[in-house]
């Protein structure tokens, strides 16, 4: 693998990585700084000390008397670019990823895991996968980005309109948290209104507007609406508890043909793994008809992954529309808005709604999420996932049962979740009775016996077609093993 400033030795692409046992170097941008590398593939004690070593560097902090890496240049907030990476809720040093392939994953101190983050959700048919990466190989001999429209745009945009119920014309952008900007915009353009409903612990993106009872890394780092978002900017942001009706059509008689659109995760992920019940999910449907407001489904972690058309085919509600990413963009950076063409058509340049980005539509996200597509598209993709995340996840709750510790939990196709409660979990406030600091020993035990968990209580788990029954008996055993140690 190579890196800005570092060098590591890279693994066969085409087949399962292998530790490297042999030494190697690593050389700092400004630094002739070296370190040897011994594994012993037979018996390894697990052991981050590099990881923390360059944990440390990143955050700038003082070194240990081993030195092995000196970076004289200024690094990154607390270590990290995305603040869940850090492990403050779980405690230790975060683990720095050397590579990935399939369902594994190696970190640069040799250590092994079987993976369910999944990069945050994108790899449902496996990391590194030998077709995608071949089919990018190809595309970027053509280049990287155009910043002009390109065939493989039109690809992908077919494939999700045919996908998806809600999605008749689409806009791709670089991430969620700008499709959930962008959509938030057309809801107010297209209704003339200006208020939103969101759910608290639900997370749509960091921007201002969402900042209010955000779940995901808020949640994790136990952070109030963030500093830097202005009263205005949150001044129209309503909020209501999941799974709460009653709640949702109280907003709508307060601020009667005040509400733009109601936006919300049709499963919840970013405050732990949580369903709707029978009847919420038509009853928000119901309210927005009847009060002319839109219906935003937030689909960036359910979208292709609970079904192949997303939460809204999985549960036969159409809203009107849908933000997607991750898996659509097959691990490269991307985002999608869309819904009914009447809606879609006020986005510019086609209406007076503006929005744009110079990567968007890029070459590579496009590949990448076409060929992961296509691969979902396979016969029997959806009913693989639904068994192994059910044995998963089923063989967790029963392992910590027996062992006398409160827990609840569930899983859809690829998506997955537990709580160190008894339960049930019906809004992020059922979600926060959680003992944290359980589940921060058992994320720990977890990591030493080789499975990679979200590193916090509130993040759902993901499972892939890469995951084989040997990796689901595996990461059971380890859980009863971890278990019988809290």
């Amino acid at each position: 693998m190579a890196g800005i400033g570092l060098s590591w030795p890279s693994s066969n692409l085409t087949g399962r990585p292998r530790l490297i046992s042999r030494p190697s170097s690593t050389r700092c941008c400004l630094s002739s700084v070296k370190m040897t590398v011994s594994v012993d593939q037979k018996k390894k004690t697990f052991t981050l000390e590099k990881s923390e070593q360059a944990f440390n560097a990143a955050k700038n902090v003082a070194r240990s008397s081993i030195e092995l890496w000196i970076w004289l240049q200024e690094l990154m907030p607390g270590g990290v670019n995305s603040p869940v990476r850090a492990f403050k809720s779980v405690g230790g040093q975060p683990i720095v990823i050397d590579r990935v392939k399939g369902s594994h994953m190696w970190d640069i101190d040799g250590n092994e895991y079987i993976d369910y983050v999944g990069s945050w959700g994108p790899a449902i048919i496996g990391h590194a996968d030998d077709e995608v990466l071949a089919a990018l190989a190809e595309t970027m001999q053509k280049g990287t980005s155009f910043g002009a429209p390109c065939l493989l745009e039109n690809v992908l945009a077919e494939m999700v309109i045919s996908a998806v119920p809600s999605i008749e014309m689409v806009r791709f952008v670089n991430s969620g948290t700008e499709a959930c900007m962008g959509v938030l915009r057309l809801a107010r353009a297209f209704t003339g209104r200006s208020k939103l409903i969101k759910f608290e612990g639900c997370y749509h993106g960091h921007a201002d507007p969402f900042l209010v009872k955000a779940g995901s890394g808020v949640a994790t780092l136990g952070l109030p609406d963030s500093p830097g978002v202005p009263s205005a900017a949150t001044s129209n942001t309503l909020t209501a508890p999941y799974n709460d009706i009653s709640a949702v059509q109280s907003l709508f008689e307060t601020h009667k043909g005040e509400i733009a659109a109601v936006i919300l995760e049709p499963v919840v992920g970013n405050s732990g793994f949580i369903t709707p019940t029978p009847e919420f999910l038509n009853a928000i449907r119901k309210i927005t008809k009847e009060n002319d407001a839109l219906l935003v489904f937030d689909e960036v972690m359910t979208g292709f992954r609970l079904a192949y058309g997303g939460a809204q085919e999985y549960y036969g509600i159409t809203p009107d529309l849908t933000t997607l990413g991750k898996i659509i963009g097959g691990g490269l950076p991307v985002g999608a808005y869309g819904g009914r063409r009447e809606i879609m058509e006020m986005v510019a340049p086609a209406g007076p709604m503006y929005q744009a980005g110079t990567l968007s539509g890029n070459p590579l996200a496009m590949t990448a999420g076409i060929h992961t597509l296509k691969r979902l598209q396979g016969s029997g993709t959806y009913e693989y996932l639904d068994k192994i995340t059910a044995q998963l996840i089923d063989g967790i709750l029963e392992a910590g049962k027996k062992a006398g510790h409160a827990m609840c939990g569930g899983h859809i196709r690829g998506m997955f979740g537990f709580f160190f409660t008894e339960g049930p979990v019906y809004n992020f406030e059922d979600a926060k009775k959680s003992d944290t600091a359980k589940f921060a020993k058992f994320y720990r035990g977890m990591l030493e016996e080789g499975v990679y968990l979200a590193p916090s209580q509130f993040e759902a788990g993901f499972t892939g077609l890469a995951h084989t029954p040997e990796d689901i008996q595996r990461t059971i055993d380890a859980a009863e093993k971890v278990f019988q140690q809290l």
